[in-house]
This record gives C-alpha cells, structure tokens and sequence, in this order.
C-alpha cells in the first residue's frame, strides 16, 4: 500500500509541513516500511512564501513593517528567479494574519493591511518583475485600504482633508479616492494573487457575514462592517470604475482582493490553480491507494476550495480513497462527503481548553494518525481473509 500525505496548515497552530511531520510519525507508528510521499500543501495563507522559496531555490528577505493593529512587526517576503525573472513572493498571513492579532483585539473594524502594501514596495525596491501574493489565513476586513494607502492612494473626506485608514470603520469618513499618488512602479509588474475565488466584497454573501465573526466581530460591528465595505465599493467604482462587489476573490483576506484589482491592477486567480504551477501534485496523487488530507476545521466551508476538498477532487479522478484528519469537525462538515472526501477524524480526544489543543496538536496528529490507518488495515484484512485472491487493495 503507497500513503500519500497532502496536508494543510491549522491554522494559528502549525503550518502545513509540521503537520505533514506528525502526520508521518503516525503512519511509521503504525508500519514503518510503508511506502509514503508527503506533500506539505499551501493555500496562500500561514507559510506560503517560506514553501515556494525553499521549492524554487530563492532567499526570503525580512522586514519591519505595520502589523494587523497598528504596531511595527518583523515580517517577511520571498524571492526566486526563474527564467531570468526575478519575483516576490508575499504572505498576508505574514503580516496581517489572524495569528498576529491579539484575542483582546481582534475586532475587524480596527485592524489593517497597511503592512501589504508596505511589503510590495519592499519588493519593488528589490527589481522584481512579477509579484506573487498569497491571502489567506487574514485577520483584517478592510478592504486593502491599508495596503492601497501605503502604495500611495490617498481617501479622502466631506472636507477635502486626507483621511488615514486605522481599519474598514474610518472608511465611513471617506468622501472620495485619488490614485494619482500611486507608485508608478506597479504598472511595471504583473501582479499575481492566489486567493478564495469564492469570496466576495459585499452582500449576504459578503466578507463581512461570512468571516467577520471568526475575526471577533460582534453581531452589530459585522452591520457595521459590512456598511463600511458596501460605501467603499462604491468609492472604489467611482474613482476606478470598476465594480468590485461580487468579482470572484474580490472578498479574499477580508477583502484584501478588491484592493489589490482596484489599486495595483492586480490579477486574482483560485488560490488552487495557481498554486499548483508551483508546486507538482496531480502525478504523485494518481500513484496513491490512500490520500490522507488535513485541516484545522473541517466545515461547511471546505468544499469552497479548501485544500482537503482540491486534494479530494484530483483523487477522485482515479478512484483513490480520501481520509481527512481534522483539529474540529463544525458545522456542515458531511457536506465534504460530496466533495470526495471518503471518511474524516477529530484529533480532539476529549474536551479541553484551546491552548492546550494547540499545545498537543503535534502529538494528537500523531496518535490520530495511527489510529486512523490501523482502522484502513483492519479493513485490508477483511477484504484479503475474504477473497485471498484479491490484491491488499483495489482502486
């Protein structure tokens, strides 16, 4: 039997290489001369530049810039150059993360993306040619006005003042946008993103009511949120013309995506897509007998283009099986049966508090690890005391 580890990160606990780890120590607890390939897997959010930088050979370059609250952070950006093209790999999560938002703090009225948009400067100063940005794993829902104020957008108020933007709630002061200030550098760069494309800016189906609340917004600041991003589309189609409420991805990082097509001419992609030019899956998955997969939260929104649900989906085009492991299973979570996930485990053996589920969460892993692929042998077992002939196991 060939195992074949394609794991996410969990998310504000371990990046999707320490999972891939202690998914692997399960499996030698279990045999060690199992044949086995893992594929730690990224979706734009917490280590996406530091894993395309270690496969494409470059150097990650570390800054000190504005963090998701306002204070100075050091953060980091990658660089690799292929084909004689130098480019800049920039996670979000990085530098405007939910992990990088205290839990006293994290109210997504107040927190920003100016420390973005300060790191695609810090990469234009490097001589790049293109910029690949990965959103995900976002503690922020301003709409990239911070990152848009930082490459020089100015906002602008009822009385002609410039207005700074601290988060999505001074966008309520804004009259208007000027982008005559940006940095003219941009229009020399393509710019990439990797993003949610199911995601958008504004409506029910908004960022504000989807994601506000996993951001610590209230019932009432979510309103108010989804207020603030509303008004500012609007601002935006006036000062651009292009309408940003429901493009896909436009939603993307709290709606980091809208900023980013508005304002740097940026082209969002399905963070799965282009992920995959970087890193080779389709081949080492068709060689498997079993996938195992894994999340942090394993929900309604997994099939959306989450990692366990993409990894699924090109499995299913061989008939290979797909087991996901899961820090907790939420709401929805037998929706992801439709979406070629075959069977999925809690690494939650008992009721406990957050921090020390993040403390164990290596160890859990493990053990669940294990657990899980011992129940698949009992299942070979039968199948070969059953029919002998039969090979351990049939695709």
């Amino acid at each position: 039997m060939k195992v074949v580890i394609v794991p996410s990160g969990f998310k504000e606990c371990l990046d999707a290489e320490e999972v891939a780890l202690a998914m692997e120590r399960g499996v030698r607890r279990v045999d060690p001369s199992i044949e086995m390939e893992t594929i730690p897997m990224i979706d734009g959010g917490e280590g996406f530049a530091k894993t395309i930088v270690r496969i494409k050979d470059g150097e990650l370059i570390y800054k000190k810039v504005t963090g998701p609250v306002g204070k100075k952070i050091k953060s980091h950006f990658g660089i690799f150059v292929e084909n004689g093209k130098r480019t800049a790999v920039i996670e979000m999560a990085a530098v405007s993360g939910l992990k990088l938002v205290p839990r006293n703090k994290r109210n997504p009225l107040k927190t920003t993306t100016y420390g973005v948009g300060e790191l695609i400067l810090a990469a234009l100063d490097e001589g790049v040619d293109n910029i690949l940005i990965g959103c995900g794993d976002s503690g922020t829902s301003d709409g990239g006005a911070g990152m848009a104020q930082a490459v020089g957008v100015h906002f602008i108020d009822k009385e002609q003042r410039c207005v700074t933007i601290d988060g999505a709630e001074d966008l309520m002061k804004v009259n208007s946008i000027v982008t005559t200030n940006i940095d003219r550098r941009l229009h020399d760069v393509s710019i990439n993103v990797a993003c949610n494309w199911k995601n958008i800016l504004c409506g029910e189906k908004g960022v504000a009511r989807v994601f506000g609340p996993q951001k610590g917004a209230t019932p009432k600041q979510v309103e108010r949120l989804s207020s603030s991003l509303e008004h500012y589309a609007a601002l935006i189609h006036g000062a651009t013309g292009i309408d940003v409420c429901s493009l896909p991805g436009s939603g993307a990082s709290g709606g980091l995506g809208a900023g980013l097509i508005a304002f740097t001419g940026a082209i969002l992609h399905p963070r799965f897509d282009i992920i995959m030019d970087y890193i080779h899956i389709e081949e080492k998955i068709s060689t498997a007998d079993i996938i195992f997969t894994a999340e942090g939260s394993l929900d309604f929104q997994t099939p959306n283009g989450k990692i366990p649900a993409e990894v699924a989906r090109i499995a299913k085009k061989n008939n290979i099986p797909v087991i996901a492991i899961t820090g907790t299973i939420g709401k929805g979570a037998d929706l992801n049966y439709h979406a070629g996930i075959d069977a999925y485990s809690s690494i939650i053996q008992k009721p406990t508090s957050l921090g020390k589920a993040i403390k164990k969460a290596p160890k859990w892993i493990e053990e669940s690890m294990e657990s899980v692929l011992r129940h698949v042998s009992i299942g070979l077992r039968l199948a070969q005391k059953k029919d002998p002939k039969e090979s351990a196991y049939q695709k």
